[in-house]
């Protein structure tokens, strides 16, 4: 495997040296058995918590190793290329408990102890079965009733759903119209009213669910940060985070690269090798740039966030934007180039087929990664 891109000036010796116990954690632990994706992801949970990797997903701000987003990219690009269940396990963990990391109280902060630690799992319910990529048109309310509020609606395609011990939930309160009347709320998932209304399957087997909220009461103090910064909440942990799914994807395409480069050396076509072709060398050229500027694209955005800047919206989009289509690609001309086993169920490549798929899609879709960017283009000029 390729890790010549370490050296690049993005990167510390701490990140080097990281990579090096990372990717010799995950050729002794992975990957797990998914024949029960649930119990997978419990032991996933577990497992990278006892060890230590959670205590990178959502650090306390006050804590002698604050939220590095290269040391987030280099865990879920390292994950994925082993075990795509694993980036998603240590993923969730980061995303859902996010929003307590960056704005909660002390007394919400208490469950970073138990996500960091494996104990507890986290979830981020943004999405609805109306308001996907416009988070702005969401319709669960959350309306106030003396000291407490209470919730109605749906939430959809929530990761960890169904698993989760707890839910970091956006809801309407009303402030304003649109953007401006969003808050955040934190949910233990036994809070009475909130049930899974349903379980959803997908290509690629993860625990996802539709949650009901039929008048769930909760205090004023299990809201996250203020009244109607909701939307604000939720740009600045999706900014953080879209730069990682730009990570994951880029792990996808690193093993399918290399899963095409054993297989092209090794596999005899017209009396030669298939790497003797120029046509399949033209192939691999082409995975071979699209894995590396990815890789540039992606750790640009996580070292201008560790470098002091409060939003990096543009080069998130960038960066999450061009991975995740160019990791398709080369998975893609991966299977191509595997014939009738790239196909075969099971196979690697198979399976990176079916998980790039998603991340095209969730916590902003390509399209709306392009609408951002323009706008913060033509916004910049």
């Amino acid at each position: 495997m390729d890790k010549s891109f370490l050296n690049w000036p993005f990167f510390e010796a701490r990140h080097r040296e990281l990579a090096e116990r990372l990717e010799q954690w995950c050729q002794s632990n992975l990957p797990l058995d998914h024949t029960d994706v649930d119990a997978a992801c419990r032991e996933l949970v577990q497992r990278l918590g006892k060890d230590g990797w959670l205590k990178h997903s959502a650090p306390d701000p006050s804590a002698p190793m604050p939220l590095d987003v290269r040391t987030l990219c280099l865990i879920r690009e390292t994950l994925a290329r082993h075990d795509a269940l694993a980036d998603f396990a240590f993923a969730m963990q980061g995303l859902g408990a996010g929003a307590i990391s960056l704005f909660g109280n002390d007394e919400q902060r208490q469950w970073l102890n138990r996500t960091r630690a494996g104990d507890a799992i986290a979830a981020f319910a943004l999405t609805e079965p109306h308001s996907g990529s416009d988070v702005a048109a969401m319709d669960l309310s959350a309306r106030a009733d003396g000291d407490d509020f209470v919730l109605d609606g749906e939430k959809t395609w929530i990761s960890n759903g169904g698993i989760a011990d707890f839910y970091v939930l956006f809801a309407r309160t009303g402030e304003a119209p649109g953007a401006r009347g969003l808050s955040t709320f934190l949910l233990p998932a036994d809070t009475p009213g909130l049930t899974i209304a349903e379980r959803l399957e997908t290509i690629a087997p993860h625990p996802l669910a539709r949650l009901q909220l039929d008048g769930v009461r909760q205090p004023r103090s299990a809201m996250i940060g203020e009244p109607g910064r909701g939307f604000a909440i939720a740009m600045a942990v999706l900014d953080v985070f879209r730069s990682t799914v730009g990570a994951a994807a880029l792990g996808f395409a690193r093993r399918a690269l290399a899963e095409t480069v054993k297989r092209v050396n090794t596999r005899e076509l017209f009396g030669d090798k298939l790497a003797a072709l120029q046509m399949v060398q033209g192939h691999v050229a082409d995975m071979a740039l699209d894995v590396d500027a990815a890789a540039l694209l992606v750790y640009r955005a996580a070292w201008t966030r560790d470098a002091g800047a409060e939003r990096i919206t543009r080069e998130a989009a960038m960066a999450k934007l061009h991975a995740t289509e160019s990791a398709q690609r080369v998975i893609d001309r991966a299977v191509q180039l595997h014939g009738g086993d790239g196909v075969r169920s099971g196979s690697v490549v198979e399976g990176l087929y079916r998980e790039i798929r998603a991340l095209r899609i969730y916590e902003g879709a390509s399209d709306v990664q392009k609408v951002i960017i323009a706008r913060q283009t033509l916004g910049d000029g």
